[in-house]
């Protein structure tokens, strides 16, 4: 079978094995959900009330304009619906983004253990990446900005908060950083843990700034990262760029009113915030009982420096896996020494609580 040149070219692989594979591959399932991030408290009751709802209407295609959604994350945020765009999740938008965006050839400034689906899409549309270094376990506004005016990027990605590491820049860094973006680039915002950030860390949006996209996520925060519906905020040229390219019934009709329902639910998200900060506590705790250190966090997650190097933590990691927990780790070095563990009910924490000094003695030998 011959494909496309560009696709022929790639390896064949995805940038995660889900948890599911992982099941069927160990023929018993996780006890412990802690590796993908997700929101293990659960959605709104109100957007699951919706979503049954709409099920029964599940015969008509969803909404291609969003219309309802739009005008709702409008009025919260305080921006035009013209700079809102809806799509399949913050993955599904960033590759419309490159798409619209990247020609073949063009380069993308990232950094090196960033998120890896980003770089998926651009290798996918034959962009030239280039990856700078963490500096101190955090995004490196400067190396990225250096990096982009040497190749002459177009994108430059940065998550804040982060993902792997769960670190966070002030908003005024970010401030900085997109007043002094060179050429025509444009900053790819990922805000995937807004919602979860503390105080200080995301600025104002400037809807009318054609130098930043936001990218924001109904996966984390509001716990529905199963319906895969997410949007960014842009300036309203670009975000119509988006019409060219994008798949007009992707968003389906049950999501949209589950993402309504949830945006409009402040109590439930202020409930899940407060469960967010106490698993937190409690998975720093369990580090700290078993002599290893919690990195600081804002997010969904907790990243624990095992002490080692990637060797050892993958150590710790498989043993977690042998006791039925499912964790994740970065994967490049230093920041490997890490493991990274999602914040969850309470059961799952004892799980992990009784299961990391096991591993860890394990991986000691």
């Amino acid at each position: 079978m011959r494909f496309a040149p560009i696709p022929q070219s790639l390896p064949p692989t995805v940038p995660f094995t889900g948890p599911e594979t992982l099941e069927r591959r160990r023929g018993t399932p996780f006890i412990a959900r802690l590796g993908a991030n997700e929101n293990g408290f659960g959605p709104s009751p109100l957007a699951i009330e919706a979503m049954a709802s709409a099920a029964s209407e599940a015969w008509k295609y969803g909404d291609p304009d969003n219309h309802e959604l739009r005008q709702a994350l409008s009025a919260h945020h305080g921006v035009p619906p013209e700079s809102i765009v809806i799509g399949e999740g913050i993955d599904g938008l960033l590759g419309l983004l490159v798409r619209l965006m990247i020609a073949p050839g063009d380069a993308v400034v990232t950094s090196d253990g960033a998120y890896p689906t980003f770089n998926y899409h651009v290798a996918g549309f034959g962009g030239a990446l280039t990856k700078v270094p963490y500096r101190e376990d955090r995004e490196d506004p400067d190396a990225l900005l250096n990096a982009a005016a040497e190749t002459g990027a177009r994108l430059i990605y940065l998550a804040n908060p982060d993902n792997p590491m769960g670190s966070w820049h002030p908003a005024e860094v970010i401030e900085d950083m997109i007043e002094r973006l060179p050429g025509d680039a444009l900053l790819v915002l990922d805000e995937a843990y807004a919602e979860l950030a503390p105080a200080g860390t995301l600025g104002k949006i400037r809807a009318d700034d054609p130098r930043v996209i936001h990218m924001r996520t109904f996966s984390k925060g509001y716990g529905l990262a199963g319906a895969r519906i997410g949007y960014a905020i842009g300036h309203p040229t670009l975000i119509a760029g988006f019409e060219r390219i994008r798949n007009h019934f992707g968003v389906n009709r049950i999501a949209q009113a589950g993402a309504l329902a949830a945006l409009a639910d402040r109590k439930w998200l202020s409930h899940v915030q407060a469960q967010v900060a106490g698993a937190r506590d409690r998975i720093s705790r369990i580090a700290a009982e078993n002599g290893l250190s919690a990195l600081p966090s804002a997010t969904n997650f907790v990243a624990i420096d095992c002490g080692g190097d990637g060797d050892f933590a993958r150590k710790v990691l498989a043993g977690l896996d042998r006791a039925g927990i499912f964790a994740r780790m970065p994967g490049v070095a230093p920041m490997d020494r890490c493991i990274r563990i999602s914040c969850g009910p309470e059961a799952e924490m004892n799980a992990f609580s009784e299961a990391l000094p096991v591993a860890l003695a394990e991986a000691n030998g």
